[in-house]
C-alpha cells in the first residue's frame, strides 16, 4: 500500500512538472489598431510594432509599410528593423504596417488607357489613399505614439509606384523613400514625365533608394533606371538617390534583400 501511495505521489509530481513546463503564453510583437477613414469611407487595419524600449517619454523613427498585412511584409520587415538595431546601430524604430483592402485601387492613379481600365476595373484612386496617409494616418500616429521627425516609406511593385508618386508630388511627406521594383509601366510610364515638377521644389530633402531585380522583366529594369536618372538629373543637394540592380533577384524575391541593402547604406557595419 505504501509503495502504491509513493507511486501515485511520484506520478502526480511528474504530471505537475509537465504541466508547468508546458504552460503557454501569447507571443506578441505589436498592436493592431482599426481606424475609420472618412476619406476612404472604410475601416483600415494597422499592424504596429513598438520597440522593446518604447515608452511615453521616448521618440522613435517610424517606418510606414505599404503591403503591411500579417500575411504580406509586416513580419519580415519588423525583423530587419530589429536586426539592424541589434547589429548595425540603427535606432529602435516603430513599424506601421498598413493592411491592404484593394491595393490596385489604392496604389494606382487614374488612366485613360482602356485596356488597363478593363483589366483592372477598380484602379485609379491613389489620390484618395495619399490623402488618407497625409491627413488621417500620419496624424493618428503622431497623436498616439511618441515619434521623431524621421520617417520612412517602403513600397514594392504597385506600392513602389505609389511611393514614387508621393515622392514626385508630395516629397515633404517622408524623409526616406525605399522604392522597390516600381510599376512605372502604369499608364504608359506617364509618371516619369512628372519628375520635372520637382524642379520647382527647391527645398526637397529626402534620401531615396530605388532597386530592381536583374531577373525582372526588362521593362521593369529600364523604367526603374530611368526614374533614377531623372531624379539624379535634378541635381538637388538635399536629394540623395541610391540605385541598385539586385543580382539574382526577381520580382517575387527582391523586397527583403532590397530593404536590407538600403538600410546598410544608411547604417553601415561599424568595425
Amino acid at each position: 500500500m505504501k509503495e502504491l501511495i509513493e507511486k501515485v505521489i511520484f506520478l502526480g509530481a511528474v504530471l505537475c512538472g509537465f504541466n508547468t513546463f508546458g504552460q503557454t503564453e501569447l507571443l506578441s510583437i505589436g498592436e493592431v489598431h482599426k481606424v475609420q477613414s472618412e476619406i476612404l469611407d472604410e475601416e483600415r487595419l494597422l499592424n504596429i510594432y513598438l520597440p522593446p524600449s518604447y515608452s511615453d517619454t521616448s521618440n522613435f523613427p517610424v517606418v510606414y509599410l505599404l503591403d503591411g498585412s500579417m500575411n504580406e511584409d509586416f513580419l519580415h520587415i519588423v525583423g530587419l528593423m530589429q536586426f539592424f538595431n541589434l547589429q548595425f546601430g540603427m535606432p529602435e524604430t516603430i513599424v506601421v504596417g498598413i493592411s491592404n483592402v484593394d491595393r490596385k485601387r489604392d496604389f494606382t492613379f487614374a488612366t485613360n488607357i482602356k485596356s488597363l481600365n478593363k483589366t483592372y476595373p477598380t484602379t485609379g484612386h491613389s489620390n484618395k489613399f495619399i490623402q488618407f496617409l497625409e491627413k488621417e494616418l500620419r496624424p493618428f500616429i503622431e497623436d498616439n505614439f511618441k515619434i521623431s521627425k524621421t520617417n520612412y516609406l517602403i513600397g514594392q511593385s504597385l506600392g513602389g509606384l505609389l511611393a514614387s508618386e508621393i515622392l514626385i508630388n508630395k516629397p515633404q511627406m517622408f524623409n526616406h523613400y525605399l522604392i522597390v521594383s516600381p510599376s512605372i509601366w502604369w499608364d504608359d510610364q506617364s509618371l516619369l514625365k512628372q519628375v520635372s515638377s520637382l524642379e520647382v521644389n527647391k527645398d526637397i530633402n529626402a534620401k531615396v533608394f530605388i532597386s530592381v531585380g536583374e531577373n525582372e522583366h526588362k521593362v521593369m529594369v529600364k523604367d526603374a533606371t530611368r526614374l533614377k536618372e531623372k531624379l539624379v538629373a535634378l541635381d538637388r543637394s538635399k536629394l540623395a538617390v541610391d540605385f541598385e540592380i539586385m543580382k539574382g533577384e526577381n520580382h517575387a524575391s527582391i523586397l527583403h534583400q532590397s530593404v536590407y541593402s538600403s538600410l546598410l547604406k544608411l547604417f553601415p557595419l561599424k568595425k
